[in-house]
């Protein structure tokens, strides 16, 4: 299986640059996963394709200001960092930038209350940082740190929460599940009245998020691991709408990961929690998942992947090449996609 399989040509004029005003005005394109069949909807007629006694599982994940601009004490050169994950008490993984003379010993100053010393060099390139503070860490990086948007989009976000889910709770993400973004606390309450469950698992969007594919071929791929949560009250959710013979709607391919990752053998699942570094692929049998909400994903990506093998990769690329003909608007801020 190679990488390439997995690529489709997009013009940059459809890479959403900005979010949409209304989050639900989105375009939606609805899928069957089984036929190939498309249709063209907006996201508020979600509530369409949700039955009462179907569960829809969101990631509750916060994304942190994680992105931080500081400069060397030895010759004041401006360095860019991008925290990753919590590693232990105050060394957090990162990304570097400029990494060349990123060296173990270089100490780094962001303010008068935050600075920082790169201790060690990964095989993969990415340096722990012990930070010393002044302080509260969490709010330190409220006040210096920016949010960690892709680098595809080149325009300033004017308002934070705009690349957080209305749902979002607890912190920890480098990147946002960006398949919730989509929806309003309004359209949330309308599902619920229609008696759809709504509950929430955590996986923190790590490193995986910004590395490319690199090897041609895919089972060569190794993913990074991200930390999940499953709690036993989701659980139990999950474990009776599958015995009913109802709907899992996974909103995005993190809950997908999380889910999948906790799943048994006799498709029902158990609470955990730990890191997963699960990749999802063509030929995987999935034991939870039954509709994925997701947004139009990068070509060759690990993510182009996973729905491929949700939908199988005709379906997929068909699909795709309808999306570009009919100018939906692709990646983190752009319309979503129901494949059910």
């Amino acid at each position: 299986m190679n990488t390439k399989d997995f690529d489709y040509d997009l013009p940059d004029e459809l890479i959403a640059q900005r979010p949409f005003k209304d989050r639900d005005t989105s375009r939606l394109m609805v899928l069957d996963q089984h036929t190939g069949e498309i249709e063209h909807k907006h996201f508020y007629n979600i509530l369409d394709y949700l039955d009462k006694g179907d569960t829809l599982v969101l990631n509750n994940t916060r994304v942190m200001p994680a992105r931080l601009f500081g400069k060397r004490v030895e010759t004041g050169a401006v360095i860019e960092i991008l925290l990753l994950k919590s590693v232990e008490g105050n060394v957090w993984e990162t990304l570097v930038k400029p990494g060349k003379k990123a060296k173990v010993g270089v100490e780094i100053k962001f303010s008068e209350k935050l600075t920082g010393t790169i201790i060690k060099i990964k095989e993969d390139g990415n340096r722990l940082i012990d930070f010393k503070y002044t302080g509260i860490f969490e709010e330190i990086l409220d006040e210096l740190g920016l949010m960690p948007l892709p680098p595809y989009i080149k325009e300033k976000l004017d308002d934070k929460d705009r690349y957080q889910t209305v749902y979002s709770k607890v912190k920890g993400s480098a990147a946002a599940p960006t398949a919730g973004l989509h929806f309003t606390e309004k359209l949330l309450e309308k599902i619920s009245d229609k008696g759809v469950n709504i509950t929430f698992v955590t996986l923190h969007v790590g490193l995986g998020t910004f590395r490319p594919v690199k090897v041609d071929d895919v089972l060569e791929h190794k993913m990074h691991e991200e930390y999940y949560t499953i709690s036993q009250e989701t659980v139990d959710i999950i474990n009776e709408t599958k015995k009913k013979g109802k709907k899992i709607i996974a909103v995005g391919t993190t809950s997908v990961r999380t889910l999948e990752t906790a799943a048994k053998k006799n498709n029902t699942i158990t609470a955990s929690s730990g890191w997963t570094d699960i990749f999802i692929y063509p030929g995987f049998e999935f034991k939870i998942v039954d509709k994925l909400i997701t947004n139009f994903h990068l070509p060759q990506s690990t993510l182009m992947m996973l729905i491929c093998a949700f939908a199988s990769k005709k379906n997929i690329m068909d699909a795709y090449q309808e999306a570009i003909d009919e100018q939906y608007r692709f990646f983190s801020f752009g319309d979503a996609m129901l494949i059910e």
